[in-house]
């Protein structure tokens, strides 16, 4: 009986274990994560999602402070069109986080960053392009394309010395999306070095609407690698999105995957950046706990906990200390939704917003608990202490069930 161990995942001249940990934000995919993952031989992920706010909790800084201080004098105004992020700022957060990062990487895996389009920022292009830009100033090894089609971001860096030499993806749900990116990075003579092909069953944002219940991640990657040998692509492709086991993962790598993306079982680990108690909240989870609803002001579903205090929270919008959602107009759907509950309830000394929330804000809060679809399985994963808590978990234990686990069996800890 094949294990993982027994595939490798080639990009370039190197050769890697077949397991991508998946980038998750803001900060829960860690530094500490992406390089145990690194160290072990595969692919670990940083995000560059809220970067200022990110280094401000792990190097001190003081970029939201003094964000919110500039700003202060807009916070009761609805129109948050003033609301700029400092280009130079970005870029400075940006080279913090991943040149710290890029300076501890050991072991002969990689590192990548998970940069999301859907981070508008108030002027989608230009903070785009420097995030993507400064990643690559600074060593990434590589840059995962997510939440978004990202038709023009090759654009943004064709010009850069770094074009043809750092590892570049893109996260797609459908062949007609991964087509419609081919045909629109064309014309920069580049190819993407590997595809991640994100199901329906995956953790926080999906790339489906509220039918996804319809869709298999098994027949969508069937579909993008038989259209792929019919145009002689040779492109690796990396499935994601319910792939708990590491026989789950034998199963796509002996159908022609390169490789498969994990992300729900790191979550429960000691690197990941989430507060251990929301942790025991994901070991308890059950079925029924976890959903895909719209409350996402970014217009995609996303899954997660029916108990995350973010669900119904009707905070002020923070938009002059994040932003992060704000379009290209400074709007964003969370202050629609919440301006309409106050006009509805003036009198009211706390509102309650069902359908939208303030995902800058609860985000960096850790109060919005995505999640993958088998959250309910996490506590099948560990030993369950006398004082009711499940044992947090190593990701080089993780990492290595994945790698060396047959028959859907699950390591547990010692």
């Amino acid at each position: 009986m094949k294990r993982v161990d027994d595939f490798r995942l080639r990009l370039g001249s190197q050769e890697l274990v077949p397991i991508m940990v998946g980038g998750m934000g803001v900060d829960i995919s860690t530094a500490d994560l992406a390089l145990a993952t690194a160290r072990l031989g595969g692919v670990g992920h940083i995000s560059d999602a809220m970067l200022p706010t990110v280094s401000d909790r792990r190097y001190n800084t003081k970029y939201v402070k003094n964000k919110l201080q500039q700003y202060k004098f807009n916070v009761a105004n609805t129109d948050k069109s003033v609301v700029q992020f400092d280009l130079g700022l970005i870029a400075e957060a940006t080279a913090t986080h991943v040149g710290r990062t890029m300076e501890a990487k050991r072991g002969s895996g990689l590192v990548f960053i998970n940069c999301m389009e859907k981070l508008t920022m108030n002027s989608p292009r230009d903070t785009l392009r420097v995030r993507l830009r400064t990643a690559m100033d600074h060593g990434i090894d590589g840059i995962t394309l997510a939440a978004g089609l990202h038709l023009g971001s090759f654009a943004l860096i064709e010009d850069h010395p770094r074009f043809h030499d750092v590892k570049l993806g893109i996260i797609v749900s459908s062949l007609r999306a991964l087509q419609l990116f081919l045909k629109k990075s064309a014309r920069t003579g580049r190819l993407p070095d590997y595809v991640v092909i994100e199901g329906p069953l995956a953790g926080g944002h999906l790339g489906f609407g509220m039918d996804w219940a319809q869709y298999d991640l098994a027949t969508i990657v069937a579909e993008i690698r038989d259209w792929m040998r019919e145009q002689q692509l040779d492109i690796p492709l990396i499935p994601a999105g319910g792939i708990f086991t590491g026989t789950d993962a034998v199963a796509f790598l002996e159908a022609g995957a390169a490789a498969v993306q994990v992300a729900t079982r790191f979550t429960v680990t000691r690197e990941c950046g989430l507060p251990d108690d929301v942790k025991q909240h994901y070991f308890k989870a059950s079925e029924s706990e976890i959903e895909v609803n719209q409350i996402s002001p970014t217009g995609y579903p996303m899954r997660m906990l029916k108990s995350s205090p973010a669900i119904g929270s009707g905070i002020r919008p923070n938009c002059e200390a994040y932003g992060y959602l704000l379009d290209s107009h400074g709007n964003c759907q969370y202050i629609d939704a919440y301006n309409r509950e106050v006009a509805a309830h003036p009198d009211a000394k706390k509102i309650k917003v069902r359908d939208k929330t303030c995902l800058c804000t609860h985000m960096r809060n850790f109060d919005c608990w995505t999640c993958g679809h088998y959250t309910y399985r996490l506590k099948d994963t560990s030993r369950r202490d006398d004082n009711g808590d499940y044992r947090i978990l190593s990701a080089e234990h993780v990492f290595r069930d994945y790698q060396f686990s047959t028959d859907n069996k699950v390591a547990l800890p010692d």
